[in-house]
């Protein structure tokens, strides 16, 4: 092969290569998000109530706790205005109603890990077009057996706060 096919096979070479590397990384990007939310252009305000605690064993924390969180991300992350009146768009309320420890492995015929599972009832009320949604939110947390329920709790307070509300949220906004 003489010199100059070989540079000219070189030269087609590297513009075929970038050329398919450009198509490559161009064609090939992928985004996820949960910002799909869905408000009609007609709802403006919103009141997050604080949410009751219901639960047979009751967590004193996690309820304002979990009400504040969601309330930051609603209006972190929508159009909407919080108010703390009775004439705001949406009002959302609820309550904890589950708050349950069970064994969730065993290693050894010892238990190895328990599972925390807290259910939120969540009410979403459309006062503009006259619409109620009620559904129910269910999250577990698995922590260390040799732990104590406080214990536990403490570690996974802000795991459970923030995994809930973005739940909370998804279903509200996304209908997820």
């Amino acid at each position: 092969m003489s010199v100059p096919t070989f540079r000219k096979i070189t030269k087609l070479l590297i513009i075929f290569s970038f050329g398919w590397i450009f198509t490559l990384n161009n064609s090939c990007t992928f985004s996820y998000s949960f910002q799909d939310v869905d408000i009609p252009d007609s709802i403006k305000t919103v009141q997050v109530r604080t949410l009751e605690n219901r639960a047979q064993y009751i967590n004193p924390q996690l309820a304002p706790q979990l009400s504040d969180k969601l309330r930051q991300k609603i209006v972190g992350q929508t159009k909407l205005t919080q108010r703390n009146s009775d004439d705001a768009h949406y009002d959302i309320s609820g309550y904890i109603s589950g708050y349950a420890v069970t064994t969730s492995g065993i290693s050894n015929q010892q238990v190895a890990t328990n599972r925390l599972t807290v259910t939120v009832h969540v009410i979403r009320l459309d006062r503009l077009n006259n619409d109620t949604k009620e559904f129910d939110i269910s999250r577990s947390f698995d922590f260390d057996a040799s732990l104590s329920l406080a214990q536990a709790e403490s570690r996974l307070n802000d795991e459970m706060i923030r995994n809930l509300a973005d739940e909370i949220f998804n279903r509200i906004f996304s209908d997820w």
